[in-house]
């Protein structure tokens, strides 16, 4: 009964994480023109650069946190960044300056080590060929929480624009003490490392994690990978507008069902995928089918053919899973909060860059004089880096016979 109340707040965790990215998405530009002065224009560059902030933060102490769970255990780490989480939020909630603003999302983005060590826990739980099984739960609890994050958000921001920040320092304050209850900790003492801060910087970890064998290869992977995936929240709202003149509630109502579907195949088909194909198929195989569906996306007229095609484009949400399977049997039970760390900076990179390529990929391929329209641009660089994805992972033969 525990073990199954742990994996509740584990999972509720990570949906939280999701909820409270996306639960401040409707008022941000409300709440920077109330405290910049500004226009939506010049309030858009703050929102950039607050955004800027928590990828920078996440890449830069992701490892560090990653290192404190392997010396101190899973629980504390968790526990002791959901409580910086509520009081950061509640500190955004009376910040009458950017300034203060842009100090809470450089906390934010240090204590988003939530998601890393939730990973962590489920590693140290899940017997190695149930690991991508519990990591396909993982993805489809932060897809939930991102699904409703922004119609939270929209319901607690008629009561102005602060009211979704106290909203979600109350939901992080309520996860904390039921885990403060709830949550034993995964990881025994013998599994434990000493801390070392040396060690702990960024491009120490990648350098120690990079030694496992085939480690750099999936980090390569993950991070073309997730650079891809991003297209989606970075251009879609903007590509249906243009390509098939949709308004904010199709824009949302579309993204939505993608949510959904994706929800659906990480919590229900990654489990089945891998008893067929093994991890490494399976990731090979979901790869493959984003290639094609972004191509799709990249050339389809149709806003309704688009809808049709998010369930089979949902099927790709098996890849993730199945290579965060790849890379957590890969390490030693004492090095799975350093993995989870480094992966953890690895995605915020490429989450961080993904909004400026695409966007600029988006406007130089529609902008007036364009040398070809294209509104589906971003998708065929997407589909391009899953290829590559899909190159490098089978490069290795002799591990993708192994399966």
């Amino acid at each position: 009964m525990q073990s199954r109340l742990a994996l509740a707040f584990i999972l509720l965790t990570v949906a939280i994480d999701a909820i409270g990215i996306g639960i401040t998405f409707p008022v941000m530009p409300e709440l920077l023109k109330q405290v910049t002065g500004a226009n939506i224009s010049s309030a858009s560059l703050w929102g950039g650069m607050l955004a800027t902030s928590f990828a920078v933060m996440q890449f830069l102490f992701g490892p560090v946190v990653g290192n404190l769970s392997d010396r101190f255990g899973r629980r504390p780490v968790m526990l002791a960044a959901l409580a910086v989480m509520a009081v950061d939020y509640a500190i955004m909630a009376v910040a009458g300056s950017v300034w203060l603003l842009l100090v809470g999302r450089i906390v934010a983005g240090i204590a988003a080590a939530t998601y890393s060590t939730a990973n962590a826990y489920i590693a140290d739980i899940s017997a190695p060929e149930a690991r991508a099984k519990s990591f396909g739960y993982i993805g489809a609890a932060f897809g939930v929480g991102f699904i409703l994050g922004p119609l939270m958000g929209g319901f607690a921001a008629e009561l102005g624009p602060r009211a979704p920040f106290w909203l979600a320092a109350l939901i992080a304050a309520g996860n904390l003490v039921f885990g403060l209850f709830v949550l034993p900790e995964s990881l025994p003492d013998e599994s434990r490392r000493p801390f070392s801060l040396r060690r702990a910087n960024p491009f120490a970890s990648f350098r120690a994690i990079g030694h496992l064998p085939g480690m750099r290869r999936y980090l390569i992977i993950m991070f073309f990978y997730t650079l891809a995936f991003q297209s989606y929240g970075s251009v879609w709202s903007f590509f249906g507008t243009e390509r098939f003149g949709w308004n904010a509630w199709w824009n949302g109502l579309s993204l939505a069902a993608f949510g959904v579907c994706m929800a659906v195949v990480q919590s229900m088909g990654v489990a089945p995928a891998i008893r067929l194909w093994g991890e490494k198929r399976t990731a090979g195989y979901g790869m493959a089918v984003d290639a094609l569906a972004f191509g799709f996306y990249g050339f389809v007229t149709s806003g309704l053919w688009a809808l049709i095609f998010t369930p089979i484009a949902s099927v790709a949400g098996v890849a993730g899973p199945a290579l965060q399977g790849l890379m957590t049997n890969g390490a030693p039970d004492d090095q799975q909060g350093e993995l989870q760390g480094v992966v953890s900076s690895v995605s915020s990179v490429a989450m961080g860059l993904a909004p400026m390529f695409m966007t600029t990929i988006f406007w130089f391929f529609t902008k007036p004089g364009a040398p070809v329209y294209a509104p589906g641009a971003p998708f065929l660089l997407a589909a391009g880096l899953m290829v590559i994805c899909v190159a490098v992972l089978v490069a290795d033969k002799r591990a993708m016979r192994r399966g």
